[in-house]
């Protein structure tokens, strides 16, 4: 039986009020990463946090004490809950690619095919969560476009989650004419969000 994991649900209010403890929670030391499972379950975990944290952190920004009122607001919840399922599935893709990329050259692991066995399980366990059909065929499609044009000794160390940075730029319900001032800072925010996980990575990874 698999344990049970961080996993995405429809926005509530009290995910707004609980998600600054996520903010913590990735400092928390964890056991070593020695098998595919315990990848999966980093790739996934992970993937959602850096997910979460980002966009809710610039929605809370951008809305400030009104944000609460934007709770009744279905249209808006709509749009976040899109929002929230693109991103992650972008970022599900770059931290495969990642993990296995830097496997690969750090420890000789040469089966980077298991990263599309470990992205598709994944996918699996999100239809129980209801991560759209559509966006979960569409990621599939997006996956296998980026693995057959991959470059495994490289991608680890160039730019490997700047796909998931722009995904929460273009998806994010805040109007164009903000969005265009707050790039930078959105893209920035997180890079270094991916930078925590990256160490978290290279200090836990013992295959």
């Amino acid at each position: 039986m698999k344990k049970k994991r961080f996993t995405w649900r429809d926005l509530s209010l009290n995910d707004f009020k609980v998600y600054f403890f996520s903010l913590f929670k990735a400092f928390i030391p964890k056991k070593k990463i020695q098998n595919l499972n315990d990848l999966e379950t980093f790739i996934q975990t992970k993937s959602a946090w850096v997910s979460q944290v980002t966009l809710y952190n610039y929605l809370k920004t951008r809305m400030g004490t009104r944000y609460v009122l934007h709770f009744e607001n279905d249209e808006f919840m709509e749009s976040v809950n899109k929002a929230k399922w693109n991103i992650y599935a972008t970022s599900l893709q770059d931290l495969s690619f990642f993990v296995f990329s830097f496997l690969k050259v750090n420890s000789n692991f040469q089966e980077v095919n298991k990263a599309k066995d470990i992205f598709l399980n994944i996918l699996d366990d999100e239809t129980l969560n209801d991560m759209p059909k559509e966006i979960i065929e569409e990621a599939k499609k997006n996956f296998e476009n980026r693995f057959q044009n991959i470059n495994w000794d490289k991608y680890y160390n160039d730019l490997p989650f700047n796909p998931s940075a722009l995904s929460l730029f273009k998806w994010a319900p805040i109007a164009d004419e903000l969005k265009n001032l707050d790039r930078k800072i959105v893209l920035n925010s997180m890079i270094l969000k991916w930078d925590i996980i990256k160490k978290e990575f290279s200090d836990r990874i013992q295959f």
